[in-house]
């Protein structure tokens, strides 16, 4: 600190110099500082507490659950029973952040009227959607997995709604594939019927050819011919009479007869290869399995998370002090300068 020409204090504003000014204005950074900490006290006081619930999950794979339950010779690289990778939560993600569930929750909550929110006010939905996307947060956390943060001033609500997120996942991850499954279900249905139908009609067929006495095309043939000749030989022209009819019959629907049994065999593997689809996807349309593994779940939090009293006094007070002094030398420059 130096004296200027006309005798008055002039300052430098070095460490020393600075704590010097300070403690000249002391009285007037006292009030504005004490002014501020009554202030920010009485505020603190007016803030609505909220509390924080969390529910920590894991996505699961996207491996199907009728291959991984009923094929011997399922060789996907992904089980049921693995957790998913970066690609599952990012889906998960998407899903928690849908409006589906955002409309599930404020339905069964009540949101709009818990917010203070009027539908007679002006952009009521917009107001909703700010408020539920400000206490609702999703985020993927280092190790994969995805947390749910529900904030609330109600401690049981806020792990309530947590908790519902969390189940409403399934529900609306299955609402999105089930249909598609169903669909498919159809489709299969339709192919197995018609396979059915087919082998229906060839099996009838077959079994009129069999009530003719063709049961076994070559092996009767061979036997045919191996007792005309006997009987040739031994000039029984009775026999022979007999086995002209069968040979004549066998000769006529022989043919056919070998052409529906090859087309049985063929249509009894379509058959059991539908059989297996449509078990597979019926176990998709009618069965559900979680798309999520719950690590943990949300509980009544006994602390609010904010506000922090103590946080909002000290900022308060220091910001009130450093804009004080600010204020202060900016007022003693102006001041010299003008004179």
């Amino acid at each position: 600190m130096v004296k200027d020409k006309k005798g008055g204090k002039k300052y430098d504003f070095a460490s020393t110099d600075l704590l010097v000014y300070i403690w000249e204005k002391r009285i007037p950074l006292g009030i504005v500082t004490l002014s501020a900490a009554i202030i920010s006290v009485i505020v603190s006081f007016t803030i609505t507490p909220l509390f924080r619930s969390t529910v920590i999950m894991f996505p699961t794979t996207n491996a199907s659950v009728s291959k991984n339950l009923l094929s011997d010779s399922y060789s996907g690289r992904t089980s049921i029973y693995e957790i998913g990778e970066e690609d599952q939560a990012e889906q998960l993600l998407q899903i928690l952040n849908s409006e589906e569930i955002k409309n599930l929750i404020v339905a069964k909550y009540n949101l709009m009227e818990h917010y203070g929110i009027k539908p007679t006010e002006a952009y009521p939905k917009t107001k909703l959607n700010d408020a539920y996307r400000s206490n609702v947060r999703f985020r993927r956390t280092e190790y994969m997995s995805v947390l749910v943060e529900v904030y609330d001033k109600d401690p049981q609500m806020a792990a309530d709604i947590a908790n519902d997120i969390s189940a409403f996942t399934d529900t609306v991850f299955s609402q999105m594939l089930k249909q598609r499954a169903v669909d498919a279900l159809k489709l299969v249905e339709e192919d197995y019927n018609q396979a059915l139908a087919n082998y229906t009609a060839m099996r009838d067929s077959m079994d009129v050819i069999r009530s003719m006495g063709i049961n076994n095309y070559n092996g009767q043939a061979e036997r045919y011919h191996e007792a005309w000749g006997k009987a040739l030989i031994s000039n029984n022209y009775d026999a022979l009479k007999v086995l002209n009819k069968k040979m004549d019959l066998l000769s006529e629907y022989g043919g056919t007869y070998e052409a529906f049994a090859n087309q049985l065999i063929y249509s009894t593997g379509v058959l059991s290869r539908l059989q297996q689809r449509l078990m597979e996807a019926r176990i998709e349309a009618e069965n559900t399995l979680p798309h999520k593994f719950v690590v943990d779940t949300a509980f009544k939090a006994e602390k609010k998370i904010y506000p922090k009293k103590s946080i909002i006094v000290i900022v308060s007070t220091l910001s009130a002090f450093l804009f004080g002094l600010i204020l202060l030398i900016f007022m003693d420059n102006l001041k010299k300068k003008l004179k």
